[in-house]
């Protein structure tokens, strides 16, 4: 009896999907393609990829299961795409995972950073989407459209502080994006604020900490403490400790005498800290503490691929070869490094 509805999967044939390549370190690319077909002893399905052609015709090849996903939810309607967007950017034949750099005047032209290539490139907004990662069945946003989310929730968390309870606060000041100054509850002011006092702002006569009425959408608790690291990443998030506040940022270089350049998306701003003025960066997320490596870390998409089709191939499939001329890699050089005969700065980096 013909089959179209397999039995171990939501997949059916006919169904509009996404394949990614079975090499772990090319995660974040995406394909579009059909389900055309299915092999009903193993878990592997036929597809034939929307964008990608050999031969003058749609190409397409067997590929297994925990390569593909559904094609992400449409995202709200009217959303404007921001600096430090996790997006999606389409070219050549498909969708490959990266971050928003740097938006023209007019908001028209975006600048993507993908770290597989090291390099940013130019977008308009109609190449671009918002990542989403596909997890046990569940589409989640990614993390900056996470926090936005989560604004609204954490509000209703912050309800009900006590007196001489630690928190941090936030501004929504031109020139104060990011930033975070210590100080306690004094006591409540209403439903929605509290009239708080900083830990190190002062009055303008320089006498008196400074006390004023903060809205609690601007309130969250103070972060615990990290694990003290020897040293941060590339691209590592932080906080910076500046003008008596916490702000935050990317490490965008390592310097001599354990210093770091520090890029503010908030402002647009680079500065130089120590060491032990940096903390790692943790985000106040429905009701919990959650550091920003984690948050990448658990919500990323990574395929169980089985041993037989990670490393160990004999053989390139048709994807891979189709990434090999897209970035001029021999076969032979991509087929060694994915055998592990050899190493690779383009593999390494992503």
């Amino acid at each position: 009896m013909p089959r179209t509805k397999t039995q171990d999967s939501c997949f059916s044939i006919g169904d509009e999907v996404e394949v990614t390549s079975a090499d772990h370190s090319l995660r974040g690319t995406l394909f579009p393609a059909k389900i055309i077909g299915r092999d009903w002893n193993t878990d592997k399905f036929v597809v034939e990829y929307k964008h990608l052609e050999a031969n003058d015709e749609p190409l397409r090849e067997e590929v297994e299961l925990v390569l593909l996903r559904p094609l992400p939810p449409m995202p709200e309607h009217g959303y404007t795409f921001v600096f430090g967007d996790e997006v999606d950017a389409f070219f050549s034949g498909g969708w490959w995972e990266g971050v928003i750099t740097e938006v023209d005047d007019e908001g028209s032209m975006f600048w993507v950073y993908f770290r597989f290539a090291k390099q940013q490139f130019q977008f308009l907004a109609s190449e671009l989407r918002i990542h989403q990662e596909w997890d046990k069945g569940t589409w989640f946003p990614s993390r900056e459209v996470s926090l936005r989310l989560e604004a609204s929730s954490n509000k209703s968390r912050m309800k009900n502080l006590s007196k001489g309870t630690p928190i941090e606060v936030s501004s929504d000041e031109d020139g104060f994006a990011g930033a975070w100054f210590a100080a306690t509850v004094v006591n409540a002011m209403g439903q929605d604020s509290y009239l708080v006092e900083y830990k190190s702002l002062k009055t303008d006569d320089n006498k008196h900490l400074l006390r004023e009425e903060v809205d609690i959408k601007h309130i969250r608790p103070r972060p615990p403490n990290a694990v003290v690291i020897d040293n941060f990443n590339i691209n590592e998030e932080v906080d910076a400790f500046y003008n008596d506040g916490w702000w935050e940022g990317v490490i965008s270089k390592h310097l001599k005498g354990s210093r770091y350049k520090v890029y503010f998306k908030g402002t647009k701003d680079y500065g130089e800290f120590h060491h032990s003025e940096l903390r790692s960066h943790q985000d106040w997320i429905d009701g919990t503490w959650v550091m920003a490596s984690q948050i990448k870390g658990e919500s990323a998409w990574k395929p169980s691929i089985p041993p037989s089709c990670m490393l160990t191939a004999i053989q390139l499939s048709k994807l891979d070869m189709y990434l090999c001329e897209s970035f001029g890699v021999q076969e032979e050089s991509y087929l060694a490094i994915r055998k592990g005969q050899v190493t690779s700065p383009f593999l390494e980096s992503i």
